[in-house]
C-alpha cells in the first residue's frame, strides 16, 4: 500500500480515537502508538490495511479494554 494512502488511514484513526476516547489527538497518538493492532497495520503481510477505519478503531478499543 502506498505510504501517504497508509498515512491517511492513521490519521483518520487517530481523530476517531481520539473522540471514542474523548482525549486530545496528540494523546490518542500515542495511544494508538501502543496498540499491537497498529504494530500489525504497519506489516502489509497481516492485510490490517485493507480493514475499514471503523473496524480497526473497534480492534484499538477492545484491545485497550
Amino acid at each position: 500500500m502506498r505510504e501517504s494512502v497508509l498515512r491517511r488511514k492513521e490519521a483518520r484513526l487517530v481523530m476517531k480515537l481520539a473522540e471514542a476516547l474523548d482525549i486530545s489527538p496528540e494523546k490518542a497518538l500515542d495511544v494508538l502508538y501502543s496498540t499491537k493492532t497498529y504494530r500489525l497495520l504497519m506489516e502489509p503481510k497481516y492485510g490490517m490495511q485493507l480493514m475499514s477505519d471503523n473496524y480497526l478503531l473497534e480492534d484499538i478499543l477492545a484491545e485497550l479494554k
